[in-house]
C-alpha cells in the first residue's frame, strides 16, 4: 500500500512538472538587489515573573542599571531582585532600496534564563548593520506563539515561549546607499546554476526583446550569470518587470535524494536506471522471554521455589520477489520498484545497491 501510494505521488509530480514553465523571477535574482541583516541588543519589560534571574544573568542587571542611569535614576550599589526584565537579541532583515520612515518586522530571542516573553514589551533598541551604523530602531509589544506555565509539581509548555516577533516593530532611520536607477549593469544570477537553464533564459529574453525593441539585450557570461543591456527607451524598473514575467522551463540534473531517518525518497524526472535484476528480502527474528515458576512437590523434604527462564526464538524470512528494472523514464522506474512491493526503507536500500552496481544514472544524495 505504501509503495502504491508512493508510485501515485511520484507519477503525479512527474506529470505536472513535465511541461511546466516558470517565471524568470522565480529562478533568478537580480545581482545587487538583496536584503541586509541588522542586529541589536535590548531589554524586554513587563513580564509576569518570567524574566531573567539577575544573579544568573549579570548582563541583564548591568543593562537595567545603564538604562535607569540614562533616565536620571541612580541605583548603583543596590541589589536588584526584579524578575520582570529579560535581555534579548533583536534581528531584522532590511529590504533593498527601503526608504527612511518605513517599518519592518523584527524577531526577538531571549538571551538569559527567562522562561517566557509572553506579555512583554521591547524597550527602544538600536539595530545596527555589519558596518556598525544604526539603520533602524525597534520597540513595541511582543507577540509570542508559545507559552510555558509551571507549578510546584507540574509544568506545561507549548511551542517556544522565549522567542517572538513584533510586526512592523522597527522604524527605518537610515537608508542603504545606492539606488536602483544608479546601477551600472543589470545581471541576472540563477538560483540553481545550469548551462541548459542559462541558455533557455537567454533565448527567452532575446526573443522577447527582438519583438519589442528590435534587438537582443542579453548575453551569457557563464552558467550562472546573464548580463542585460537595457534599451534607453525604457526605464530600469519596467525593463526588469518585463524580463521577470517571461516563462522558461528550467532544467535540472538527474538526482535521487534519500533520507533514511524518516524514509523519504525523492526521484528526479530525468533519473534513469540501466537494466538490472533486483531482489530484496527481510529476515525477522523474534525473541520472547516467558519465565516460569518452579515449585517443589508437596511434602518434599527439601526444595525451594525458583524462577526458571524460558526463551522462544522464531525466525521468519518471507519469500522475496525478483524483478527486472529498466528506468527509461520516471513512470517505468517507479512501476518496477512497486512490483517488488517494498516499503520506503527497502527502496532506499535498493537504490543504494543499484548506485554501487553502476546502474543508477543519477547523483545519489543522502541526507
Amino acid at each position: 500500500m505504501i509503495a502504491r501510494l508512493l508510485w501515485g505521488v511520484i507519477i503525479a509530480l512527474s506529470i505536472t512538472t513535465a511541461d511546466a514553465a516558470v517565471r524568470i523571477k522565480d529562478i533568478a535574482n537580480l545581482k545587487g538587489v538583496r536584503e541586509n541583516q541588522i542586529l541589536g541588543y535590548g531589554l524586554v519589560i513587563g513580564l509576569k515573573g518570567t524574566g531573567d534571574t539577575l544573579r544568573n544573568s549579570p548582563f541583564t542587571e548591568q543593562s537595567l542599571q545603564s538604562m535607569l542611569d540614562n533616565m536620571g535614576i541612580n541605583i548603583r550599589g543596590t541589589s536588584l531582585r526584579t524578575r520582570n526584565v529579560a535581555a534579548v537579541v533583536v534581528t531584522a532583515d532590511l529590504p533593498p532600496f527601503i526608504a527612511g520612515g518605513s517599518r519592518v518586522d523584527v524577531a526577538i530571542s531571549s538571551l538569559g534564563d527567562s522562561s517566557s516573553l509572553l506579555g512583554g514589551t521591547l524597550v527602544m533598541t538600536q539595530l545596527r548593520g555589519a558596518d556598525g551604523e544604526v539603520y533602524a530602531v525597534a520597540q513595541g509589544a511582543i507577540a509570542v506563539g508559545g507559552y510555558a506555565v509551571e507549578g510546584a509539581a507540574q509544568s506545561l509548555s507549548q511551542g517556544v515561549a522565549t522567542a517572538g516577533r513584533i510586526p512592523n516593530g522597527a522604524l527605518i532611520e537610515r537608508e542603504v546607499r545606492g539606488r536602483f536607477a544608479d546601477m551600472e549593469s543589470l545581471i541576472l544570477e540563477l538560483k540553481n546554476p545550469d548551462f541548459v537553464t542559462a541558455t533557455r533564459v537567454l533565448d527567452a529574453i532575446n526573443q522577447h526583446s527582438r519583438g519589442r525593441y528590435q534587438a537582443g539585450v542579453a548575453f551569457e557570461r557563464d552558467y550562472r550569470t546573464i548580463v542585460l543591456s537595457r534599451p534607453r527607451s525604457v526605464s530600469p524598473v519596467r525593463f526588469i518587470a518585463e524580463i521577470e514575467e517571461l516563462l522558461v522551463e528550467p532544467d535540472a540534473p538527474a538526482r535521487v535524494v534519500i533520507d533514511e531517518r524518516n524514509g523519504t525518497v525523492v526521484i528526479g524526472r530525468n533519473v534513469q536506471i540501466s537494466t538490472v535484476a533486483v531482489t530484496h528480502g527481510n529476515l525477522t527474528v523474534r525473541i520472547t522471554e516467558a519465565p516460569i515458576v518452579s515449585q517443589p512437590s508437596p511434602f518434599a523434604p527439601r526444595g525451594e521455589t525458583v524462577v526458571v527462564p524460558q526463551t522462544f526464538i522464531e525466525a521468519n524470512e518471507p519469500g522475496a520477489k525478483i524483478a527486472i528494472l529498466r528506468g527509461t523514464d520516471l513512470q517505468r522506474l517507479v512501476r518496477g520498484l512497486n512490483q517488488i512491493g517494498l516499503k520506503p526503507s527497502g527502496i532506499i536500500a535498493i537504490l543504494q545497491a543499484i548506485k554501487s552496481a553502476g546502474a543508477l544514472q543519477a547523483d545519489l544524495v543522502a541526507q
